[in-house]
């Protein structure tokens, strides 16, 4: 087997609030997720959503069930998508390939058996960003390219947040249960992202930053409004954002990020604005 897993347990506000940096790294931070010739998975109990990393060299990776999952297939109660974020790689599923370049993504629905990913160069292998929560509905695979993605540019250089969000999951686009899922790319010159913040207590969120250089780093910061915290993230790291958590970064530079949510609903707008005078 070439799968890896691990745990993460809900944490309340209060309980978040108490922690110390190491502790809340340990519940919040995800390092290491992309792992040469590995299916690095990690089931979290936010929405039980799944977050993974997934980097094929010469061989081929199988997604397969886990124990958490509780069922035969990794998709027989769930739905994912799979962002590629390094060389071209396919997915094959239940024996149709998709090809991805980088930053295009793939969505598989409900009921596929047999997942299959591979790199097209080992040498500069695909790494998969894989996302997964409980489906109730069978909707198609798709194949969404980045320069499908429905695209919003919004922020200004005057409040150093200038950027665009690429939307591959929308109503007017591929359907999911309770995925939703894109990427913003900051300008030069930029470095915030999600300011003014909010929170939206129905969907827990996800966050995973790259195109960082090694010099870099970007501060995101969680917890409540009138008590928030921040985890020091480097390329290709992830931050959980429980569902009653601020969720913004601020960077050393610019760079890309993958946000991804789950839970009841799907509307992007759905969110509880938070002013910026009542921060702590």
């Amino acid at each position: 087997m070439n799968t890896d897993f691990t745990i993460r347990y809900a944490v309340d506000p209060q309980a978040a609030a108490a922690m110390a940096t190491d502790e809340l790294r340990s519940h919040f931070h995800i390092s290491d997720l992309f792992i040469p010739g590995r299916v690095n998975l990690i089931y979290t109990h936010y929405d039980r959503m799944i977050v993974g990393g997934i980097v094929p060299e010469d061989t081929a990776l199988d997604l397969t069930a886990i124990k958490p999952t509780g069922t035969k297939n990794f998709l027989d109660r769930r739905e994912l998508i799979a962002v590629n974020i390094g060389g071209p790689g396919a997915v094959e599923a239940d024996g149709e390939t998709y090809v991805l370049e980088a930053r295009d993504m793939i969505y598989i629905g409900m009921g596929t058996k047999s997942i299959r990913f591979t790199s097209s160069n080992a040498a500069l292998p695909a790494k998969f960003y894989l996302l997964s929560a409980p489906a109730h509905k069978t909707y198609p695979t798709k194949l969404i390219r980045i320069g499908d993605a429905q695209r919003m540019d919004i922020g200004s250089r005057n409040t150093s947040n200038e950027r665009s969000v690429f939307k591959f999951i929308h109503p007017e686009g591929v359907q999911t249960c309770q995925l939703v899922v894109g990427m913003t790319q900051l300008a030069e010159g930029s470095v915030w992202n999600t300011m003014p913040v909010h929170t939206h207590d129905r969907r827990m969120e996800v966050y995973l930053y790259f195109d960082l250089a090694d010099t870099a780093c970007v501060f995101h910061f969680i917890g409540e409004p009138d008590e928030t915290r921040h985890l020091v993230m480097k390329n290709e790291e992830a931050a959980l954002s429980p569902p009653w958590s601020i969720h913004s970064g601020a960077g050393t530079s610019n760079y890309a990020f993958i946000w991804a949510m789950a839970g009841d609903n799907v509307d992007y707008a759905d969110i509880d604005p938070v002013t910026l005078d009542t921060l702590r």
